[in-house]
């Protein structure tokens, strides 16, 4: 039996979605241990001058406790 964790965060990047929930994984991987995965719940984008800004993703990253 396995126990797992979900752990709701936001990240932003300037480049795209991609860049944005990659640089998040990273983060989450450096934190958490046993990152098995990633439900990306919510895509915004910030726009200033009707340019893209920022693209932001919220994402739920599940990671196990016990195996």
């Amino acid at each position: 039996m396995s126990i797992a964790s979900v752990s709701e965060i936001t990240a932003s990047s300037s480049v795209s979605f991609d860049d944005a929930i990659k640089q998040a994984i990273a983060r989450a991987h450096k934190t958490l241990k046993n990152v098995e995965g990633a439900w990306i719940q919510d895509q915004k984008v910030v726009i200033r001058d009707g340019v893209i800004t920022e693209y932001r993703v919220s994402m739920k990253i599940t990671f196990v406790l016990i195996d």
